[in-house]
């Protein structure tokens, strides 16, 4: 029977939504049980917060000084050496799962299974390529343990449960190397939604027109308590940061609405959209490619659009 390893993402002392839809994923394989590994140098209340997660069987703790920042160099050995009994270790296909798991699965000396989006049996799944065009198969090697990251968009989170799991703390003895350190993150604070997690999205592209006009596309999405994402072409053009592209090269999502203004919809765009609920597609020129994947369309400018949905909102 399969016993599974999800590796808990967390950033600020909070879990990250994704850590949920990875035990979903999880869950789906079925097995013995589904343990959560938190790395961090208090990581106590983060358990706290994992051992909620229905499903989890119970939520592993490493505390050293190491890991008071993921840093892939130095979380993997420790992962690998966690690792031992299981038959699969899951991470999510985040921009620290993509960084993490792939070392993983080299000290495990396995090949990964990467963007996880269904799970047929135990060793055989389903990930997107050719930027989402095609669906393929994959089989994992039934004597090796199966290394693999999570597609998060495609799985909805796993439910908080009546009871909370045991939390254990686990002593890895192993040395860690020094040739990675932390310096300093910088990011962008911001008062709406997270991108990656809310359930509402608006976005702009080339569309827009400029960085001033943007402004626009925020109020809306102010309007509706919604995060706000753009096109890569928005992104080149100096209109927004790159931290908010939405799409193959940029992020995942999966909203309950997404709304794209002056998004022209190129296939990488399309691929970091499509599990979203309902899609709402605002664009001047009636072939646009978004179309084709809206469920609503409107052939119109933004500029005129945008004020009267405002108005109808109140």
């Amino acid at each position: 029977m399969s016993k599974i390893l999800v590796i808990a993402e967390h950033l600020d002392g909070k879990l990250n939504s994704a850590t949920a839809r990875v035990v979903s994923a999880a869950a789906a394989v079925g097995g013995d049980a589904i343990d959560v590994l938190v790395l961090g140098d208090a990581p106590d209340a983060i358990a706290a917060e994992a051992a909620k997660i229905e499903g989890v069987s119970r939520v592993l703790t490493v505390t050293r000084a190491e890991n008071a920042h993921m840093l892939a160099a130095t979380a993997a050995p420790q992962i690998a050496k966690a690792a031992e009994g299981y038959s699969h270790v899951f991470g999510p296909s985040t921009t620290t799962g993509k960084d993490l798991m792939p070392r993983v699965a080299a000290l495990l000396g396995v090949a990964q299974v990467s963007d996880v989006m269904t799970v047929e049996s135990s060793h055989v799944f389903t990930r997107p390529i050719y930027a989402g065009n095609a669906i393929v198969t994959v089989e994992a090697p039934t004597d090796h343990t199966v290394v693999a990251t999570i597609r998060s968009a495609s799985w909805k989170a796993a439910d908080n449960g009546d009871s909370a799991a045991p939390v254990e703390a686990l002593t890895l003895d192993i040395e860690l190397p020094a040739h990675t350190r932390f310096v300093e993150l910088k990011q962008d604070k911001s008062d709406r939604p997270d991108l990656q997690s809310a359930p509402r999205v608006v976005s702009g592209g080339r569309g827009v027109g400029s960085k001033e006009n943007f402004d626009i596309i925020y109020k809306l999405a102010d309007k509706l308590n919604a995060a706000v994402g753009a096109s890569r072409a928005a992104v080149d053009a100096g209109y927004v940061p790159n931290d908010m592209q939405v799409g193959q090269t940029g992020k995942i999502i999966a909203p309950e609405l997404y709304m794209a203004f002056g998004i022209s919809g190129a296939i990488q765009h399309l691929t970091g959209i499509k599990d979203a609920g309902t899609i709402v597609a605002i664009n001047k020129d009636a072939d646009a490619p978004i179309f084709e994947i809206a469920d609503i369309g409107l052939v119109g400018d933004l500029f005129k659009i945008i004020p009267e949905i405002e108005a109808a909102l109140g």
